[in-house]
């Protein structure tokens, strides 16, 4: 199976990394009928997700994200542009995250299931 592996560096810290995250998981549910799990840790969250031909994991921690997914054969071959849009959607997550706050909306509440470690 075709293995998709991404890696972010970032100056975010670990809360800021979090609502990252978090945007990342809703964004995947919601646009990729993704089912995902955030599992919460004191030094680094893990966000599971899953749907018919794609099975992964995106490692939040202080300073860096790792994604690693792996593509069943229909969806490999279609790996680089998934892993193209992936990209996109996180990078320009992290840009969002990384801007000066401002006063915003009340957020919706998440499909997200959170576990502890």
């Amino acid at each position: 199976m075709p293995d998709i592996h991404i890696h972010r560096e970032h100056d975010l810290g670990l809360a800021k990394a979090r609502k990252v995250a978090l945007q990342w998981a809703i964004d995947a549910e919601n646009k990729f009928e993704m089912e995902c799990t955030i599992i919460e840790g004191k030094s680094s969250d893990t966000v599971e997700f899953t749907r018919s031909g794609v099975k992964g994991e995106l490692l939040v921690e202080a300073h860096q994200f790792t994604l690693d997914a792996k593509l069943g054969f229909l969806l490999g071959a279609f790996s680089r542009t998934i892993e193209s849009e992936i990209e996109k959607n996180l990078d320009a997550l992290l840009a969002k995250g990384s801007a000066p706050a401002r006063a915003k909306p009340a957020a919706k509440k998440a499909a997200v299931k959170t576990a502890k470690k």
